[in-house]
Formats: structure tokens, sequence, C-alpha cells
């Protein structure tokens, strides 16, 4: 949960700008980039419009984190086991394999945290866009409410699909570019456990695993954030499926469409997400060593 909330304090300003960049009409766009995006985000909404459905994130972290990290930890250590109950040590390809496991199942948390969230973040762009749109909710509680009031339970996992094809993918290069990493990083430096990596080695295995997370998967991160800023009611929705998404989005700029969003991407990609495995790595070691 530590981990969760440093990521999301330093990276949720860059995501706000990824989602609207994303997600904004491409014939009337309200943004022409990165720095107007965040200029105008500040003028129209001051610096607290950088965290727009910030809440969502934060109050899911302890799901999400707890099902993220667990599942990697028991991913792991049932590849690490024979048939016979005998534990041998992980390969290489294990823990990409353990990355992908998890990554498919941190979906099911991550899918409603994100929804709530960017469905907040693009209320601005309605209302730029319409001058005569009334923002149905501006709170992730009213935003709760609303999707549960019209779709029930299955709500809040709109664009779970996409969701889905982007984490399991993305998580194995992640992680498993993240533990391979330190592997190397420890035998470099003569370290007899990746425990007693410095702190600049395991930041850089987490930053570098980070940036080839979103190299391996960013066109879907725009189908699905798409989705999930979509009507939630579902007879409203443009992007009802991914392939109806993929083919309209690319109807409206090929492939520079799934593109959208990708600089500001990078630009948290490699601090948001070493502050958050730094962070999980070293209070992992910190508990073992209780």
């Amino acid at each position: 949960m530590i981990g969760g909330i440093a990521v999301t304090a330093v990276g949720h300003p860059f995501d706000t700008i990824k989602v609207r960049l994303q997600t904004q009409p491409v014939h009337n766009p309200i943004y022409s980039g990165v720095i107007d995006c965040a200029k105008k985000t500040i003028q129209w909404e001051g610096l607290p419009g950088l965290y727009k459905g910030v809440a969502s994130p934060l109050a899911g972290q302890m799901f999400f984190r707890a099902s993220l990290f667990g599942a990697f930890g028991a991913s792991k250590r049932w590849l690490a086991t024979n048939p016979d109950g005998s534990v041998r040590p992980l390969r290489t390809t294990d823990f990409y394999k353990a990355g992908g496991i998890t990554g498919f199942i941190a979906a099911f948390t991550e899918g409603p945290i994100d929804f709530y969230k960017s469905q907040i973040q693009v209320q601005i762009i309605r209302s730029k866009s319409d001058p005569n749109y009334v923002p149905p909710y501006t709170k992730v509680s009213q935003c709760v409410k609303a999707t549960i009031r019209e779709s029930g339970f299955k709500g809040p996992f709109q664009g779970l699909s996409a969701t889905i094809l982007r984490n399991t993918p993305a998580n194995a290069v992640y992680l498993g570019t993240f533990e391979v990493l330190k592997g190397v990083a420890a035998r470099k430096l003569g370290c007899k456990s990746n425990a007693e990596l410095p702190a600049w080695a395991v930041l850089s295995s987490a930053g570098l695993g980070g940036i080839a997370y979103w190299l391996v998967i960013f066109p879907v991160d725009v189908i699905k954030s798409s989705m999930q800023t979509d009507s939630i009611i579902k007879s409203k929705r443009r992007f009802p499926n991914m392939s109806t998404a993929a083919k309209l989005l690319w109807a409206e700029g090929g492939v520079k469409r799934f593109y959208k969003g990708f600089t500001p991407c990078l630009i948290r990609a490699a601090p948001a997400n070493g502050a958050m495995l730094f962070t999980v790595d070293k209070v992992t070691n910190w508990l073992n060593r209780e």
C-alpha cells in the first residue's frame, strides 16, 4: 500500500494529462500537446485539477497492490515448485511468466479503479467541447453511485477486456524486467542477494521496467481509456467493445491515433514506477528480516 501511495503521488498528474490527450476529440482538440494540457488544466481547475479522480486509486491501493504483489509472490512460489514438491531456483522466463499471471489477476482490481478515475478526469473535456454539457458527477463517490444505479456491480468493469489485454503482457515485461535487472545488477556488483543492492540499482531496475511496460502495450491503453471514459449508459456508448474501438480510433488517425498521450506516459513511467517498486522492494526486505 505504501508503494501504491508513492506511485500515485508521483504519477497521477502525468496520468491525468495522458488520459485527457488520449480521449479528447481529434477534430476539435481541447489541448495541443502535453504542455498545453498541463497549462490549461491548472488555468481552468487549479493545481488540484492535475489530481482529478485521485480518490479512486488512493482508495483502491490496498486492494490493487495486495492483488498485484500477492499474486506475483504466489506465482513465483508456484513456478519454483516441482511436481514432487521440491523447490528449484527461478529461471529468467519464470519471472516473466509470473508477471503475466499477476497482470491478469490484478486487472480485476485495477479495472474499476482506472474506470472511476478516468470518468472524473475527462469531465472537463466534455464541458469545454459542449458549453451546454452538465457533468453528471464531479466526485468519485458520485460516479460510483451513478454507475451502480445504471449497470449494477458490472458498471465499474467497463473496459475490462482491454484492461486484461493490456495488463497481462505489460506486467510480464514490467515485473519480469525488474527482477531480471536486479539479478544482473547483484551479480555485477558482487552482492550476495538482491536485498543488498544499493538504492540506485533498485530504482534503475524499477524505472526501466516501467518504461518497458508502456513501450510494449501503449496502443491497447488508448483503447482501454476510450472504453472506460465512454458513456456509462450502454445504449449510448461509442466504443461498446475492443474491436469497434480499434476500428473507430484507427479511422481517426491511423497508427498515430494509438500514441496520443504517449509522451507524459513515458515521462511518468520511470519516476512513478521506480518509486513504487523501490518502496515495495525495501519494505519487503525489511519485513523479511523481522
